[in-house]
């Protein structure tokens, strides 16, 4: 695998699915022995809560009026399937 000039690397999608790294995804790096280990970083409540307030706030400037003024709260009520969908 060729390090680009940026010392950029892509990591093989078998070695991102097994480990759960997904766009978005944070990874710290380390050096043991001469190797570099990769490894994803667990998210907190409060940083999973700040990603998906983040997330609902870009998806609300995108969206029409009414929309935008609704809070992640009620996004995602609003995207939840209701009991009339399952019946």
């Amino acid at each position: 695998m060729q390090v680009t000039e940026k010392g950029q690397v892509t990591i093989p999608k078998r070695l991102r699915d097994a480990a759960g790294i997904l766009p978005g995804s944070q990874v710290s790096f380390a050096l043991e022995g001469g190797k570099i280990i990769i490894q994803k970083v667990s998210m907190g409540t409060d940083d999973r809560r700040k990603a998906l307030r983040a997330a609902a706030k870009r998806v609300r400037t995108s969206l029409d009026k009414p929309f935008r003024q609704m809070d992640s709260e009620a996004i995602m009520a609003f995207l939840r399937p209701s009991d009339e969908d399952h019946a």
